[in-house]
């Protein structure tokens, strides 16, 4: 097999963490993709990969290697692109991954834009419950919330988002605003079954982490429905900044234990294949990042930044 084939399929192993799903990916077999990363690793006389049953992951030497790769890769894909004129006309289907309760307040907006300027793209939206596998899940680009694993995907930083304690203006009227976590005890709490929802609330108190556990007075199934309750004035809340920032703005919701909250963590648009990436995912990422930076959503302002671990 060539070394053109041979750069591919360790592309695509180290991306995907696995045999069987750069297999996948490849359209070849997994015994194929094994036996061109063996020459491979013979024709260097080098250990790149680390199996194990969980998975394989890079060794030192595949950790340089697999910078060198991507841009040999990079270089060709964009000689055959130029050649061919495709990033001429960004077209074609563009599968985005956002996280539940993301997809309409904060990134309708932001697609519609798109479409608006590129009407040749075809989106399709999809909402997250954890962190997508890009390659695994046939996604383009996701929306990740949190410190991203070690991966060779890349990322535009959009800035942070925090959990939130809120009640409505008229609640906390009612029963007062609670100045310290442990206040919580006597108050009423709107929680949600989620499989997302955390059911302890925690809190920094000092260097330490306070768990608290409220009382709910009414559990609803998802995060949003939560908010609803809340803003209508059952109890308490506890969401991420992204989640609420409609009703916070509005005057609907007011922010409690501000000094208490979580550090905020950050928010990333998530990509493969850096500046060879089709024009499509690069058309977005540059369209949408400054959109996304400026929304009231993301607390922090951070300068854009392309990674690859």
């Amino acid at each position: 097999m060539g070394r053109y084939r041979e750069l591919q399929a360790f592309e695509a192993v180290a991306q995907t963490g696995s045999l069987a799903a750069a297999a996948r990916h490849l359209e070849m077999s997994p015994a194929t993709v094994m036996r061109t990363i063996a020459s491979l690793e013979a024709r260097l006389h080098n250990t790149l990969l680390y199996r194990s049953p969980r998975g394989v992951t890079l060794s030192p030497a595949g950790e340089q290697f697999m910078q060198s790769c991507r841009q040999i890769l990079e270089r060709i894909e964009l000689a055959d692109r130029s050649a061919a004129g495709l990033h001429a006309r960004p077209d074609g289907k563009l599968t985005i991954s956002v996280p539940l309760q993301m997809d309409l307040d904060v990134f309708t907006p932001v697609i519609l834009s798109y479409l608006a300027v590129y009407p040749d793209v075809y989106l399709s939206v999809q909402a997250s419950r954890g962190a997508p596998k890009l390659l695994e899940d046939g996604i383009d680009i996701a929306l990740a919330i949190g410190q991203l694993p070690n991966s060779s995907d890349f990322a535009a930083s959009l800035g942070i988002v925090r959990p939130i304690v809120c009640g409505s203006p008229a609640y906390l009227a009612a029963w007062g605003r609670p100045e310290t976590p442990d206040d919580l005890k006597v108050h009423r709490a709107v929680v949600s079954s989620s499989p997302s929802y955390e059911t302890d609330w925690r809190f920094l108190c000092g260097r330490s982490i306070r768990q608290i556990k409220p009382t709910p007075v009414l559990t609803c199934t998802t995060p949003r429905a939560a908010i609803r309750a809340a803003a209508m004035g059952v109890g308490l809340t506890r969401c991420m900044s992204y989640e609420v920032h409609d009703e916070l703005a509005g005057g609907l919701l007011v922010p409690v234990l501000e000094d208490f909250a979580s550090p905020g963590v950050p928010a990333q648009l998530i990509y493969r294949h850096g500046r060879r990436a089709e024009a499509r995912v690069r058309t977005f990422i540059d369209f949408a990042t400054p959109l996304l930076r400026a929304h009231p959503a993301f607390l922090g302002r951070d300068q854009e930044f392309i990674r690859h671990v």
